[in-house]
């Protein structure tokens, strides 16, 4: 393929899209005589496209994934790994590195230059996988000159802070150099791709009289990260508000924003959340990560019984499907587990949430707006009128929402929504608070879910022991004879003895017997010895399975489960 075909594509490619005119190409075309550069250099250097557009449509046609740097947090452990003289000589730079899965994202200029990318392997290692990504040329250039230029430490930053003076006008500026000249702006993008890199699902800023205390919140557990003088809070607090697109002038209310940077070679969003106390205003970042919190059912580690159950809920056309649970519970996850197991081209999925927390390709996601009047009342009225086949009510908090939830669900919809019980029997006596009455309840409830999430031992450094004579009693009949495993502690996981988490789940699948009880407001007891009956198994049994399978220790099981019911 000669270098004139392969310009002359890319001219053809932008005129098909209408990005650029016949007029322009020709222009190009004839400058490029003179300047030798490639096309789309010499396109952009007439004004006629941007870099980006460049950057985006070659990407495209080659099936390459793109990057926009200037969205990018730099990862100190990815620089480190490749020399800067090698990156400016082979026009790379390197994004993030994951320890854990041996990979490497690297953004390059050419994806084609296959010389670079072997020599790239050569220099880190055949262990390493390396994903390249695409990026402009310039925008490249200049952040190899950022990146490297600069201190990214959070140590090294913090004594670059201490010898000079914060300048509040540039944290105010939204991308470029002038954020790389000022510490703090680094040492929050330091910061923020520490705790996407440790899995942190929050992270806490709080005040105190005299420091600023930082915790992230990891695998269920705050863990307190650091400690700063109180005098770095206020530009600290400046930069997270200027990110999230939060008034900085006010600081005696509560406010909400949210931002988006690209951490880890992918791109992870932020809710920022503001609250004040007697030392300042305390910040919490939630944290969502769309590629770890989507998760296919096959691989949530259910038993197959209850993955059989799931799947016989999915099956009921119409009703609602209910996830129960408290704050931090998982609830959101596996709703969006479960409707990602369903979503296809055949179905309209609309969703009313608040807010909107992972874009799904072909769901119809709203969010709620209280200043348009957009609340879930009048969302799933809307929604309604769309022809949906599944919808999804982010949480039924009154009687109204609930009421239209149920109305939906008795016209031919399948619904799934959220509801904070603690357990799955418990769900109907808090419907019927909001003000559902049980005859409305009653072969409208396609099922309950209700869970918790439990960390998982490390697998590296879990060490079994025989359980004592009060853990054989929790443990029940099943502990005979059996080893246990519990937390010890290694490098794999910051020596915590707890890596990652699992959920775990009461399913009550409701039939026509189950139905005719709650009809009859039957109390409790009898709801639970029908529903054990047909197989349905408490929370307190699944994690002590999980106990007993060696996935998590006894002690985390009744962190989040209450086990004294055993005991009795």
């Amino acid at each position: 393929m000669s270098e004139q075909r392969r310009k002359l594509r890319l001219g053809d490619l932008l005129l098909q899209q209408g990005l650029i005119t016949q007029d322009q190409l020709r222009i190009a075309l004839k400058e490029q005589e003179k300047s030798q550069l490639p096309l789309g250099r010499q396109l952009v250097a007439l004004g006629f496209v941007t870099e980006a557009v460049i950057r985006d449509t070659v990407a495209h046609t080659i099936g390459q994934e793109s990057v926009d740097l200037a969205t990018v947090v730099a990862d100190l452990e990815a620089l480190k790994l490749v020399p800067e003289e090698f990156a400016r000589r082979h026009n790379l730079l390197p994004l993030a590195f994951d320890a854990d899965k041996r990979l490497l994202v690297v953004a390059v200029g050419d994806i084609f230059n296959v010389m670079a990318l072997d020599q790239l392997r050569a220099l880190v290692g055949p262990q390493v996988e390396i994903k390249p990504l695409l990026a402009g040329l310039a925008q490249l250039s200049e952040y190899i000159d950022l990146f490297y230029g600069y201190e990214l430490s959070v140590d090294g930053i913090l004594r670059e802070i201490e010898t000079g003076e914060v300048d509040y006008a540039s944290l105010l500026t939204a991308s470029g150099e002038m954020e790389y000249t000022q510490p703090v702006v680094r040492l929050v993008g330091s910061l923020l791709a520490d705790a996407v890199k440790r899995g942190a699902s929050d992270i806490h800023f709080e005040p105190e009289f005299a420091f600023l205390r930082i915790r992230y919140r990891i695998d269920g557990v705050l863990e307190q990260i650091r400690s700063l003088h109180k005098t770095y809070w206020p530009s600290i607090a400046v930069r997270l508000k200027v990110m999230s697109g939060i008034n900085i002038a006010e600081t005696r209310a509560a406010q909400d924003g949210r931002f988006s940077l690209n951490l880890n070679g992918r791109p992870i969003d932020f809710r920022v959340s503001t609250q004040p106390t007697i030392w300042g205003e305390n910040i919490v970042l939630r944290i969502l990560d769309r590629e770890r919190s989507i998760i296919p059912l096959e691989a949530m580690g259910l038993p197959p019984a209850t993955l059989a159950t799931l799947q016989r809920m999915m099956a009921r056309p119409e009703g609602i499907l209910i996830v129960t649970g408290p704050t931090g519970s998982g609830k959101t996850t596996t709703l969006y587990s479960l409707l990602a197991h369903i979503n296809d081209e055949t179905i309209n999925i609309m969703t009313l949430e608040d807010p909107v927390e992972y874009p799904v390709t072909l769901m119809r996601q709203t969010s709620v707006n209280e200043t348009v009047k957009m609340d879930f009342v009048n969302g799933i009225r809307s929604i309604m009128r769309q022809d949906p086949d599944v919808i999804l009510v982010g949480e039924v908090r009154d009687r109204e929402t609930a009421e239209m939830a149920f109305r939906a669900a008795m016209t031919g919809h399948q619904v799934f929504t959220t509801l904070h019980t603690n357990s799955a029997l418990g769900a109907f006596p808090r419907l019927m608070d909001i003000g559902i009455s049980p005859e409305i309840m009653a072969g409208n409830i396609i099922g309950v879910i209700a869970q918790r999430l439990v960390r998982l031992l490390c697998p590296h450094c879990k060490a079994p022991y025989a359980p004592t004579q009060e853990e054989c009693a929790l443990l029940g009949e099943a502990a005979k004879d059996s080893v246990i495993y519990g937390p010890v502690g290694c490098p794999h996981c910051r020596y915590k003895g707890y890596k990652g988490r699992m959920a775990l789940m009461e399913l009550l699948y409701m039939d026509n017997e189950l139905d005719e009880l709650v009809a009859m407001r039957a109390p409790l007891h009898e709801l639970r010895a029908a529903a054990l009956g047909k197989g349905f198994r408490p929370l307190a049994e699944d994690g002590i399975r999980r106990v007993l399978e060696g996935k998590t220790s006894l002690n985390e099981v009744a962190r989040v489960v209450d086990l004294t019911g055993r005991l009795r």
